[in-house]
């Protein structure tokens, strides 16, 4: 069921058929509804873990963390949001609620290396049960385009 939702929402989104007919709005929806399978795909322990099984389910303040901090940030450069990009390679948050995301960048030298992380941080601190924030800028496994989501992919026209 998630995959025909993905697969409708992709259609929207290429065919900027919404009811407003925004097709801005339309990828903005469907970004922000990427299906479960993308979240668990994306979450791992570490960046470079390889394994092909799968990963439990992020609990609901990750979850919180994922859709109204990391979806709603977007590279300046790139009109996709840095979790559909691909940006994030784990998200873990306490019980207490301390928030520990590491992130990379497309390329070391990307322009917004000295501001991004600390956007990000600033996103996750306002998170409602969000005590504290670290964000960790981190190269390994360096980032390739294969990493982003279905979602960007359709819409860099990929």
């Amino acid at each position: 069921m998630a995959e025909e939702k993905k697969e409708r929402e992709e259609k929207i989104l290429l065919e900027g058929n919404r009811a407003d007919g925004d097709a801005a709005v339309g990828a903005a929806v469907a970004v922000q509804t990427a299906a479960a399978s993308d979240v668990l795909s994306k979450q791992s322990e570490s960046p470079s873990s390889s394994s092909s099984s799968t990963l439990p389910s992020p609990n609901p303040l990750e979850q919180k963390v994922i859709d109204e901090a990391l979806k709603k940030c977007f590279d300046p450069e790139i009109p996709v949001n840095i979790w559909e990009l691909g940006l994030i390679y784990s998200v873990a948050v306490s019980p207490e609620g301390a928030a520990d995301v590491k992130m990379t960048l497309t390329a070391p030298g990307c322009p917004v290396a000295g501001s991004l992380p600390g956007e990000v941080e600033t996103k996750i601190k306002a998170v409602p049960g969000i005590t504290d924030a670290k964000v960790e800028l981190v190269w390994d496994p360096p980032w390739t385009a294969e990493m982003m989501s279905r979602v960007a992919r359709v819409m860099l026209g990929m």
